[in-house]
């Protein structure tokens, strides 16, 4: 980190010269012209007044390498410039470390330079003057606050990016831990980000740098083994890029064809990926055709596919379905001369300066609705999303894993039942399909249709999927749909709807259990006054509702909080308890154990347990002694009278191995009205075998009726109730 200069505040407009020692940067009246000739001379008086007064605030500041520090910001302004960015970028580009790194504040921008350039700087600074828990929340906190910044005016992270490029390269002299912390941050944000939003050169040039300064043998062996490689391979690269120029001018087609070499990093993730050697990586080569417009593509495309045969299933077409950033091209591998793969890219003119300069060439914060091209329209599409997600994160660092998710480029393309095409990330789900609807859609999803067959909603959707979501009104997100959502929008709708849903449980099931303790006190609890409960709210600085949260989570006893409700009053504190009743229906706050899985007619206990609220088990679940003998831990509970649901209960059948036997215990258990959730099956021996379901059932009545049934079969030898899984451990014959 530099020393800080603390310059007074500048609150008037700056002379022209301002005097500094010799090391320092010197502005001069022409800089301005100099860094971006295209500006309006109203604009370039801006910009000039933003030099001299970044450079007065970073008066006697040096970088790491003994430079002036003044040229850093100055290089990112040029960078911007050569994107050809308004003035307020490039004025905010100019001052994007002053608040962080000198005594100006936020508010003495916004007075030099306006409410504009004063937020796209405010985008750009970190949050260094608020103490975080660890080194991962204050990285997550930077990049939410920046991210959000982004979402309103994406020149905020054109800024960024320009600084974390010029950073990147001037890394060497730093130790080689904060290289690597700082190339690994790269990495996993902000070249997915500019890949994002379609920035490619700056995307492969944060991936080259970050990896020669993550692995930086690695690199140099690599460069080298490419360095021999090209000398050996220029007669056949030049022999392949005449052959392609010959056929397509053959073709009467006006083209412009450019040899590329594959970048180094990208090289290096495919022999990681594949486990390949330097030698066996063959397309290092790749040939970019630009032509006139998008019929001309397609020409370009049939006449290379009659010069070489293309590779099947390596052909992409990103003209009729653009990226998710708005790229579009044609891709194509083709068998070159010795059975050497030729990657071919064909696309126009506008298409290959959009590859280039993305988001920067469109110009999206100045853009109408009316005005957004395709490109612009999926940018921004994506750039709103950030901020659905951050309403639906519970911290930073929640809201950045949610994000990373959606950064990375390998995408997945749908279509919906209206035909409309749909950009998801590589091994999206249903839901994630659903969400990206809309949020009621994802919320109130019971099923897809995928090509017309129903299908689960944990179903990876393929390319050319056509997809279509199923609802119904009383339906709510599950707690599984956390394990197999993608997206970062479905994940955080998901959590959002579930935390929602469990508080209002959980306030439920604590005002259960507070009632059941109040009447243990001999208080009816319909005598509890406004007044209990306004002295019990300022003893515990909570509200009504977060008090009956925690105890239904078990954060608090529903006996201590009954005793503080009616320690005021001085109630009769005769003990009269009546056990809770449990109807198998009351959501998360209430769960059924899954070590011995209980069903109505068996005896149950309830375990209360912090933050999972309560868990009911059996009188003989294993589990029970361990928290049995501890009274806040256990309340007594019965089954509801009144049950309407079905409960899983998991059996085991031995049978002999005889033909079509698993075909009869099937439909002897439907025989008497019980679903099959799930079955397999063991060989024991060559004469039996353990077949394994999972029944649903009523109470332990339904269950006692439904063995008898399986008895009768002559093949069936024995019947295990399982409890504890399907290992047999801890279960009961019956």
């Amino acid at each position: 980190m530099t020393a800080q200069a603390q310059p007074p505040p500048l609150t008037q407009p700056l002379p022209a010269e301002i005097s500094a020692p010799a090391s320092a940067y010197e502005p001069t009246p022409d800089d301005a012209a100099i860094i971006a000739p295209y500006l309006k001379q109203d604009e370039a008086e801006i910009l000039a007044k933003a030099l001299a007064f970044s450079a007065h605030a970073h008066q006697g500041q040096l970088r790491k390498g003994g430079e002036p520090y003044i040229s850093h910001p100055l290089a990112v302004a040029q960078t911007l410039a050569g994107w050809h960015m308004d003035v307020q970028t490039l004025a905010a580009a100019l001052l994007h470390d002053v608040v962080e790194d000198t005594g100006v504040s936020r508010e003495d921008i916004r007075t030099n330079f306006g409410e504009a350039i004063a937020n796209l700087v405010d985008g750009v600074t970190k949050l260094d003057l608020i103490q975080f828990e660890s080194r991962k929340h204050a990285q997550a906190e930077n990049f939410r606050k920046m991210l959000l910044a982004m979402a309103r005016d994406v020149r905020v992270i054109l800024i960024k990016l320009a600084d974390r490029w010029h950073n990147m390269q001037t890394l060497e002299h730093m130790s080689l831990e904060q290289r690597q912390r700082i190339a690994q941050e790269t990495l996993d944000i902000y070249a997915p980000i500019a890949n994002r939003l379609g920035l490619n050169v700056v995307f492969h040039e944060l991936q080259e740098l970050a990896f020669q300064n993550m692995y930086p043998t690695r690199y140099r062996v690599l460069e080298k083994a490419i360095s021999a490689s090209r000398t050996e391979r220029r007669e056949l690269v030049e022999k392949i890029n005449q052959a392609i120029r010959a056929k397509l001018a053959s073709s009467n087609i006006r083209a412009e064809v450019y040899g590329r070499e594959k970048h180094l990093y990208s090289i290096y993730r495919k022999m990681q990926e594949k486990h390949l050697a330097f030698t066996e990586v063959f397309d290092i080569y790749g040939f970019r055709v630009v032509v006139d417009d998008v019929p001309t593509c397609y020409l370009a495309l049939g006449a290379l596919h009659s010069l070489y045969k293309p590779i099947p299933g390596k052909i992409k077409d990103y003209i009729a379905i653009p990226k998710a950033n708005g790229y579009q091209s044609l891709h194509s591998t083709l068998f070159g001369p010795f059975g050497t793969p030729v990657e071919i890219q064909i696309r126009t003119k506008e298409m290959n300066r959009l590859a280039e300069e993305g988001v920067a060439s469109h110009w999206l914060y100045k853009a109408g609705g009316a005005e957004l091209t395709e490109a612009q329209r999926m940018a921004h599409q994506w750039l709103q999303s950030l901020l659905d997600i951050q309403a639906d994160s519970r911290d930073s660092v929640e809201f950045l894993e949610h994000i990373k998710v959606d950064l990375f480029p390998d995408e997945v393309y749908v279509f919906t039942p209206k035909g409309k095409i749909m950009a998801l990330p590589r091994e999206a789900t249903a839901v994630d399909f659903a969400y990206n609807v809309h949020t009621d859609i994802g919320n109130h999803c019971v099923a897809a249709r995928i090509n017309g067959d129903y299908m689960p909603l944990s179903t990876p959707l393929k390319n050319g999927d056509r997809v279509e979501i199923v609802t119904a009104d009383s339906a709510q997100p599950n707690p599984a749909w956390i394990h197999f959502a993608v997206t970062g929008k479905a994940r955080a709708h998901i959590r959002s709807a579930l935390k929602h849903v469990h508080q209002h449980e959980s306030e439920m099931l604590g005002l259960q259990l507070l009632n059941q303790a109040l009447r243990g006190l001999g208080m009816d609890p319909a005598n509890v006054t406004d007044s209990h409960w306004e002295h019990l709210t300022k003893l515990n600085n909570r509200s009504r509702a977060d008090i009956l949260v925690e105890i239904g989570l078990g954060k608090k006893l529903g006996m201590m909080v009954a005793r503080q409700l009616l320690a005021r009053e001085g109630e009769d504190l005769a003990r009269t308890t009546g056990p809770l009743l449990i109807r198998g229906s009351e959501g998360v706050a209430v769960r059924l154990a899954k070590c011995c899985r209980p069903i109505p007619g068996d005896p149950i206990i309830g375990q209360i347990k912090k933050e999972q609220g309560l868990i009911i088990h059996t009188h003989d679940c294993p589990q029970v002694k361990h928290f049995r003998e501890d009274p806040d831990k256990w309340i007594d509970v019965e089954w509801d009278q009144d049950l309407d649901k079905t409960f899983d209960v998991s059996i085991r059948i031995t049978v002999a191995n005889n033909r079509g036997v698993l075909a009869k215990v099937a439909a002897a258990i439907a025989a008497e009205g019980s679903n099959i959730d799930d079955v397999h099956m063991e060989e024991e021996s060559g004469d039996y075998t353990h077949l394994y379901f999972t029944v649903q059932v009523q109470n332990r009545v339904h269950l006692s009726r439904l063995i008898r049934a399986l008895r009768a079969l002559q093949e069936v030898t024995r019947i295990t109730r399982l409890k504890g899984g399907q290992t047999g451990r801890g279960a009961n014959i019956i």
